[in-house]
């Protein structure tokens, strides 16, 4: 398994240590993936709003965006064999989105990595059936992590 973590926003501290056993967990326990490559960068809105223009030609920031770089498509409900690809997560959108739905920043980062690897394992939330079974499997896992980990321990303690 290669798993790179970059935190490359100052808004918030993180644990990438934290996130790293939490991503891990998820893909092998939870998931069942064999083969993975996997980037996450953890970006400011700045840097998000960047890259959402530059390869998607949208305007402005956003959660997460993820590129799967596997030159198959994924099929949902089959177990990937394999995994490689990057997600860009922006922390100060979970800070935003944290407050709007009254739960933490550090819930929604996880969120963002669990909706990430959901659609690099095939999953699609264009069409409203599909974003509901996208959003059941979402929850389900998110739950799953939030029993294994404390996660309100992804803001790291400044020092």
């Amino acid at each position: 398994m290669i798993l790179v973590i970059r935190n490359r926003q100052r808004v918030q501290p993180l644990d990438t240590r934290l996130l790293r056993k939490i991503t891990t967990e998820l893909l092998t326990e939870l998931i069942g993936v064999s083969e993975v490559e996997l980037g996450i960068a953890l970006v400011s809105s700045r840097e998000m709003a960047a890259v959402n223009q530059s390869y998607l030609q949208h305007e402005g920031s956003t959660d997460v965006i993820t590129f799967d770089h596997v030159a198959l498509p994924a099929i949902k409900g089959a177990l990937p064999r394999q995994l490689h690809g990057e997600l860009f997560i922006c922390v100060e959108e979970a800070m935003r989105y944290a407050k709007e739905f009254r739960t933490t920043w550090q819930l929604e980062v996880v969120r963002y990595v669990v909706h990430g690897v959901l659609h690099l394992c095939g999953y699609d939330d264009l069409q409203a059936k599909l974003r509901r079974e996208m959003k059941r499997e979402e929850v389900r896992l998110l739950e799953l992590l939030e029993k294994r980990f404390n996660i309100a321990r992804l803001r790291k303690r400044k020092v």
